[in-house]
C-alpha cells in the first residue's frame, strides 16, 4: 500500500455510533459473540508491508477474512461487523479483506514515532481504549469483529508482569483470556501466521472458548511462511522483510 493511500485510510474517523458507550447508559453491556485476533503481516519498514507481507494480506482476504473466503472464520451467512487496527502495518494487513466486505477499517491510530517510549505509551493507551469499547459497547453485542493488533499488545509476559490487571495493556489480560486454558502468554515475534479466535456467551464479557488457527495458504501463496507457533519463519534480510 502506498504511503499516500495509507494516510487516507488512517484519516478515517472512528464512527461515534460504534465507539460511544455513553450514548447507551441504560443498556446492559456485553461483548461481541466472537473476536478474531491476529497480528500484522511481515513488514518492510515502520510504515509498509514487505512483498511477502502484502501477499499474506491478500491470502487473508481470499482464504480466511474476506467475502466468500475459502476457509472463512465467520459463520455461514454472517458478515464481520467491524475490522479494527492500530498501526500502519495492521491497517495494511486487513484492508484487502475489509474492502471485500465494503467496510472501513476502524483505526485506533498509533503512527510511527522517533521516541520509542512515546510510541509504547500510545500503544498502551489505545489498546486499553479499544478493549474497553469492544467489551462494553452494545453496538457490538452478539457481533463478530476482527482485531489486527501489535503482537506485544496481544500477549507479552513482560507487559503482563509490569502492568497489573487494573492497568493491563495486552488483549490477553484486557479480554480476560488468561482465565482460559491453552492461551499462550506471549505472541512470538516471527509468528505472523496465526489467529486467536475467542468466543463469548450471550450477555457476558467473560470469554467462554479459545482456539488457535494456523494460516495456511498452500499453493496460492507459496512464499508466505506457515511456521509453527514459536518456530522461526525462515526469512532473512534478502526477503526485504524486517527480521526480528
Amino acid at each position: 500500500m502506498r504511503r499516500s493511500t495509507l494516510a487516507l485510510v488512517l484519516s478515517l474517523a472512528v464512527p461515534a455510533a460504534v465507539l460511544s458507550v455513553a450514548a447507551f447508559p441504560s443498556v446492559t453491556l456485553a461483548a461481541p459473540a466472537r473476536i478474531v485476533i491476529l497480528t500484522s503481516a511481515e513488514a518492510a519498514d515502520a510504515w509498509q508491508l514487505c512483498e511477502i507481507g502484502s501477499q499474506r494480506a491478500q491470502g487473508l482476504h481470499y482464504n480466511y477474512l474476506g467475502d466468500k473466503a475459502a476457509k472463512s472464520l465467520f459463520s455461514e451467512g454472517t458478515a464481520p461487523a467491524f475490522f479494527f487496527a492500530i498501526t500502519p502495518h495492521t491497517v495494511a494487513t486487513v484492508t484487502p479483506a475489509s474492502s471485500s466486505w465494503r467496510k472501513p477499517v476502524i483505526h485506533y491510530s498509533v503512527l510511527p514515532q522517533d521516541d520509542p517510549k512515546k510510541l509504547e505509551q500510545a500503544l498502551h493507551a489505545r489498546t486499553r481504549e479499544a478493549a474497553g469499547n469492544v467489551l462494553n459497547n452494545p453496538a457490538l453485542k452478539g457481533k463478530t469483529i476482527v482485531m489486527v493488533w501489535d503482537r506485544r499488545h496481544i500477549a507479552d509476559p513482560e507487559y503482563d508482569k509490569k502492568y497489573e490487571r487494573e492497568a493491563a495493556v495486552t488483549l490477553r489480560q484486557l479480554f480476560h483470556l488468561d482465565i482460559l486454558p491453552g492461551v499462550p502468554r506471549e505472541w512470538p515475534a516471527q509468528n505472523h501466521d496465526y489467529f486467536w479466535v475467542v468466543d463469548f456467551p450471550d450477555s457476558s464479557n467473560v470469554p467462554l472458548k479459545f482456539e488457535m488457527v494456523k494460516q495456511e495458504f498452500g499453493k496460492s501463496f507459496p512464499n508466505v511462511p506457515a511456521n509453527d507457533w514459536g518456530e522461526p519463519a525462515g526469512l532473512d534480510a534478502a526477503s526485504g522483510c524486517l527480521v526480528d
